[in-house]
């Protein structure tokens, strides 16, 4: 899989954002199967302002972008705030190559502020585009092991973050982008914004990563990029090092003032 991975800082309108967005895709080459945006790029990471922003899946700029990924044969994943009914949440929408919806997922992980103006996603979830089947995840959820653990154990091939990490805490995507791809050994791709909204300075950071957790391409700056990759097949070189067909489900943690209790 080639994917383009777009490291860009989202206007003030969504219809700018979607139409930034439909050009992109429409610009990424016929050898492109993925385009990734940023977590939230169509509605930008204003929490104040997030409610005005946000937008149903079927509405007119979803379609903006999902007639690009039609265009183009694309599949596209796109950050965004979803208003679902009286509520609204932290959305990646992915988007298949002929321009239908092929998966939702609501990020489950929510960061600081955040907790006060989303609701929360209840399930992880694997989208199948391009051949392949994406693990997806939404910043915060990627600081965690375990998300990314079960996507892999329930058959993902590829794990997908969306961010829009900011200062002061390039270090820890870093590390966790990494750490995820190795703990699964999957590939994994990674896309931050950059630039500044709402006071926060966004640190971009975009990259590709080897299923042994090495950054194969990564873009070093805080400015807008496309990053192009490509997608490294899963698994270890060496099957010793293979986590997931060594993890062991019987261990539990003994009580030691019981004799051989367990809790």
């Amino acid at each position: 899989m080639e994917a383009v991975l777009a490291q860009l800082a989202p206007s003030e309108t969504t219809e700018a954002n979607a139409g930034r967005a439909a050009e992109v895709v429409r610009s990424s080459g016929p050898d492109v199967d993925l385009v990734a945006f940023p977590e939230l790029y169509l509605s930008g990471y204003d929490l104040a302002r997030v409610a005005d922003a946000a937008v149903e899946l079927d509405a007119a700029p979803v379609a903006t972008v999902a007639e690009a990924a039609a265009e183009s044969s694309t599949a596209v994943a796109l950050g965004l705030a979803e208003r679902r009914g009286h509520a609204i949440a932290n959305t990646l929408a992915l988007i298949d190559e002929g321009g239908a919806l092929a998966a939702v997922y609501r990020k489950t992980h929510l960061f600081g502020e955040e907790t006060a103006v989303f609701e929360a996603g209840d399930r992880l979830v694997i989208g199948e585009v391009a051949g392949a089947g994406i693990g997806l995840l939404i910043c915060f959820d990627m600081e965690f092991p375990e998300p990314a653990r079960e996507l892999a154990r329930a058959g993902a091939e590829l794990l997908l973050t969306i961010s829009a990490n900011m200062e002061p805490f390039y270090s820890d995507h870093l590390i966790a982008s990494q750490a995820r791809a190795l703990d699964n050994r999957l590939p994994h791709l990674y896309v931050n914004r950059c630039g500044v909204e709402a006071g926060m300075r966004f640190v971009g950071g975009t990259r590709a990563l080897r299923p042994d957790g090495t950054i194969s391409v990564q873009f070093e700056g805080e400015g807008e990029d496309l990053l192009v990759a490509n997608v490294a097949e899963g698994g270890a070189a060496d099957e010793r090092v293979d986590y997931l067909a060594h993890l062991r489900d019987d261990l539990r943690i003994i009580d030691p003032t019981t004799t051989g209790g367990s809790r």
